[in-house]
């Protein structure tokens, strides 16, 4: 198993100053990075393998692994045009894709308890798994996951209106694919890009594989677990003040 971690955006809602401006695994709560704090949690699973996806001052999250001297140390892939989209970020990791077993896909902007961890990572048969949590706050933001009959059928942030769900909540941005399932994501990634569409966000293109349901998934419940995905400066605050004391 791998584990993939996309970290090539440059975290402009953020609004740091240019000159202070983070690449946003870089945050750090408790003294640690987020990026040491993921790197911390795939070792404790057993994941050795880790691709960093990197982009935007991507010299700072390589200072970072020396500081850090982690071994085995992580492989690096950049996306020089990390402005255009996360879609051209996860093609840049087709290898890593491809290669064979089960993959783990995940945003670096996490601040996660452990249980999250455990849940994506469970078992040890190759398997397709996507992460719910089911406490969310309503809105346009969070990318929404709607699950019908145990089956996941659309992820996206605004869900069609006439959608039949049993369960609607928000996608932790974490993704387990097996071998046939990676490789055809690697493939679907490649046509978004030959097509013009490399600037989309990633999810669109695993929405697609959803929706195909040529492999089937497991939808595992993270509901209560602490978490939040960091986008704008009021979710550094909320992370500071409400999630990492939980940790």
């Amino acid at each position: 198993m791998r584990a993939i971690v996309l970290a090539a955006g440059g975290g402009l809602r953020l609004q740091q100053p240019p000159q202070l401006q983070l690449p946003k695994c870089l945050l750090q709560f408790g003294g640690r990075s987020l990026l040491e704090r993921h790197l911390q949690l795939l070792r404790a699973a057993g994941v050795q393998e880790v691709v960093l996806a990197l982009g935007f001052r991507h010299e700072q999250v390589e200072a970072e692994l020396e500081r850090l001297r982690w071994q085995p140390r992580p492989a690096i892939v950049l996306n020089a045009r990390f402005e255009l989209g996360s879609v051209l970020t996860l093609h840049t990791v087709a290898d890593a894709m491809t290669r064979g077993g089960d993959v783990l896909l995940m945003d670096a902007d996490v601040l996660y308890h452990e249980r999250i961890m455990t849940a994506l990572v469970a078992g040890c048969r190759p398997v397709n798994r996507v992460l719910i949590d089911r406490e969310f706050e309503a809105g346009d933001e969070p990318v929404k996951l709607c699950v019908r009959d145990g089956v996941p059928v659309d992820l996206r942030k605004q869900l069609a209106g006439d959608l039949q769900c049993d369960t609607v909540g928000e996608s932790v941005g974490f993704f387990r694919f097996d071998e046939p399932a990676a490789r055809r994501l690697a493939a679907i990634v490649a046509g978004y890009v030959a097509g013009g569409r490399a600037h989309l966000p990633h999810e669109e293109a695993i929405r697609d594989l959803l929706r195909e349901a040529s492999h089937s998934f497991e939808v595992a419940d993270i509901t209560g677990a602490p978490w939040i995905e960091i986008d704008f400066p009021t979710d550094v605050e909320r992370a500071a003040r409400e999630i990492f004391p939980q940790l």
